[in-house]
């Protein structure tokens, strides 16, 4: 065996199944391995939508999502994706080729330093060697994969990769568990609390999913009657039709005048496996511990300063929430009926119910989708609108990038989960932008014969931008572009186009796309202004 083939088997026992990229010369070995070891390579358009990519597979199987690239510029255009794995806690294996150490002495061409490039976006970077090959690839996942989870990056010279390697394929280890709160002062305390409360509320984040402790929340919220707020990329931790899910928060100055009264009436907030980073500025302190009961079960320690808690503990959430309720009595709550109050104002403040605009085509498409389908979107104002108004009814079913809020990722994303579920129902939600800067891998898609629906909202502006010059009295400059006919370029390129002006269009559209065996591109064509005061 070569030593690629050792790291790719080690991939394989750890439930890689897909691997995403752009080969070159140096990486033609670990390309071969991957594929001796039953891992499907998928050859994307660009390495950064190739990491989405591997991100969609990873919410579909929890496995490590795999990316390949090689020297030099291959390696530079995985740095945006890296960036967004890590503050999207997304476990990704970055790839990348390199010449051996010997013939950097004398050969200058595409050679940097990958492992400068990578340290600052990655949890940890490797170059591997012909020795121990096995314990560097259980070390990448388990890294990859513990705390909260995010990319390793593995420099791979062409040697090494291409050398004679006799190990052993020894069991896959793990690193041990993290625990749960223990007896003690704080979890009485908190337990009290809990007993105590006539108005609590919790505020639920990414490492519940990571955690895969939804069901456990909800089983919390429902013994106490609790609200529950998430994040943008915790929707559907509670189906988002159920009474007590007040949906998501963070981005939406509208969305969190509501929800912000709620905290604030709140005398226990519950922050379970709630990370600040998908917040911005508005939620910073937005707690007050010296006023306020607050309980933080957090996967790793509060170095971040956007918030405070009374009682925090570092450690699983769900485990965490078991403990908690455990010799607690439920008791009423919210007796003023204010969360109920709270969820019909959210019903009706971002245009639900329009003859058309963006909240109609959310609508549409949502109604056109069966409950079990999944969805992707783009960053922008579309965003922001869509995670308000889109109902999830499970964990991880619509997809976004809420960290980095990177653009271009909606497509791929889309690509990579459908490869994961062939059998479910894919849409990509995307700004005419964020789909130009990814237009070629529509021929990925076409490559694959899937038939992922893309919709496009057409305004040929930067929404979100617009409205910031606008709100900063500033003059209109570098959002605004050439509305395209991209139900043209859809065909062109193997798949099926459409252009709506309407919901009956949409209508239309959405059910010949979902019958359809290849994939489609819907353009909805609405107003340049159309997010104004929605947001």
């Amino acid at each position: 065996m070569k030593t690629a083939d050792v790291l790719a088997q080690r991939l394989s026992l750890a439930g890689c199944r897909h691997a995403f990229g752009i080969p070159g010369g140096e990486v033609l070995t670990l390309l071969d391995g991957l594929r001796a070891a039953d891992i499907r390579f998928v050859l994307a358009k660009h390495e950064n939508a190739a990491g989405f990519m591997a991100e969609g597979t990873y919410h579909r199987t929890r496995a490590p999502g795999i990316l390949l690239a090689t020297i030099g510029p291959g390696a530079a255009n995985c740095v945006n994706v890296a960036a967004n794995a890590l503050q999207d806690r997304v476990p990704l294996i970055i790839l990348t080729g390199c010449v051996d150490a010997h013939e950097e002495l004398t050969y200058t061409h595409q050679i940097m330093d990958h492992q400068a490039l990578f340290r600052p976006v990655v949890k940890a970077t490797f170059r591997m060697t012909a020795a121990n090959v096995n314990v560097l690839a259980d070390k990448a996942v388990a890294i990859a994969l513990e705390g909260r989870p995010g990319p390793v990056h593995i420099d791979v010279p062409m040697g090494v990769a291409d050398a004679a390697c006799d190990e052993a394929a020894a069991v896959l280890q793990r690193p041990a568990a993290a625990v749960a709160p223990a007896d003690g002062a704080d979890l009485a305390t908190a337990r009290q609390w809990l007993a105590e409360a006539e108005r609590p509320l919790m505020v639920a984040g990414l490492d519940i999913l990571t955690d895969q402790a939804e069901a456990t929340v909800r089983a919390f919220v429902e013994r106490f009657s609790i609200p529950l707020i998430t994040t943008y990329k915790g929707k559907g931790i509670l189906p988002e039709d159920h009474a007590l899910a007040m949906g998501g928060a963070g981005l939406s100055p509208l969305a969190d005048g509501h929800l912000k009264a709620l905290v604030e009436a709140a005398d226990l907030v519950l922050l379970a496996g709630y990370d600040p980073i998908e917040m911005r500025s508005g939620w910073r302190d937005l707690w007050q511990p010296d006023t306020q009961r607050v309980v933080e079960f957090a996967a790793e320690a509060n170095r971040h300063y956007m918030h405070q808690a009374g009682l925090s503990f570092v450690c699983p959430p769900g485990a965490a929430l078991d403990r908690l309720a455990d010799g607690v009595a439920p008791a009423e709550t919210w007796p003023c009926g204010r969360p109920a109050e709270v969820k019909a104002a959210l019903a009706a403040s971002f245009g639900q119910g329009e003859d058309w605009g963006p909240t109609a085509v959310v609508e549409e498409v949502r109604a056109a989708l069966p409950r079990d389908g999944l969805a992707t979107v783009d960053s922008g104002a579309h965003r922001i609108l869509l995670s308000q108004v889109y109902p999830c009814f499970e964990p991880a079913a619509l997809t976004q990038s809420t960290g980095l809020c990177t653009m271009g990722c909606a497509l791929p994303l889309a690509i990579g989960a459908k490869l994961a579920s062939p059998e479910r129902a894919v849409v990509a939600f995307t700004g005419d932008a964020g789909l130009l800067m990814v237009m070629g891998e529509l021929a990925t898609a076409a490559e694959l014969g899937q038939a992922v629906v893309v919709v496009v909202f057409v305004d040929a502006n930067l929404a979100l931008i617009d409205l910031k010059q606008e709100r900063m009295q500033l003059a209109n400059v570098g959002v605004h572009m050439d509305a395209f006919d991209y139900a043209a370029v859809a065909e062109a390129m193997g798949g099926r186009g459409f252009t709506v002006t309407s919901r009956a269009d949409l209508r239309v559209a959405m059910a010949e796309a979902l019958a359809a065996d290849r994939f489609s591109v819907i353009g909805c064509v609405i107003e340049r202004q159309t997010y104004r005061n929605r947001l």
